[in-house]
């Protein structure tokens, strides 16, 4: 596994770097929309689908990276994924899919995780999205512009229902 130290510092060092202008726009006016996730459960696979299913009948292009865990299935080979074995020791991506994704303009880019996730949070701070939301959560703050609050544990449909409630309100 990799340092949590290495990852921490280099997640700070993309932001400062990345010097893309970003706020969040007129859901009307979005063409482009990215998710991003780590791989869990049929059930969350399925909520991500169906969400993708719903931007896409609004007009919207998506793309959709995944984060593969160790010891976890990918249900289905549906989306773009990486695993720890595309990051080096040094906390450097390696995967042509994370380099493409990270270099995408996505007016949205939804971070569907109910629990913050250190390399994801890399793929963040990477991102040149305009508009990157995400779950409520301290350590999301310095890589989203939106973050959305749901009460309790297991709410993920909850949540991913919430993220486009708000931001089609952005009419």
């Amino acid at each position: 596994m990799l340092s949590k130290r290495i990852l921490t510092f280099k997640a700070k060092s993309h932001l400062k770097k990345n010097m893309i202008p970003r706020g969040s726009m007129s859901y009307n006016m979005v063409s482009n929309v990215g998710i991003v996730f780590t791989i869990d459960t049929r059930e969350k696979h399925e909520i991500i689908k169906s969400f993708v299913k719903s931007l896409e009948e609004d007009g919207k292009k998506v793309d959709v990276l995944a984060y593969l865990p160790h010891k976890k299935e990918n249900h289905e080979f549906l989306f773009d994924f990486f695993t720890e074995k595309d990051i080096s020791f040094w906390g450097k991506f390696n995967s042509e899919f994370v380099t493409k994704f990270t270099n995408k303009s996505f007016d949205y880019l939804f971070y569907i995780d109910e629990q913050s996730n250190l390399l994801i949070q890399n793929v963040l701070a990477m991102s040149k999205a305009k508009c990157r939301v995400a779950k409520f959560d301290e350590s999301n703050e310095m890589f989203c512009e939106m973050m959305v609050q749901v009460p309790g544990k297991g709410q993920l449909k909850k949540l991913v229902e919430e993220m486009y409630r708000y931001t089609k309100i952005l009419s």
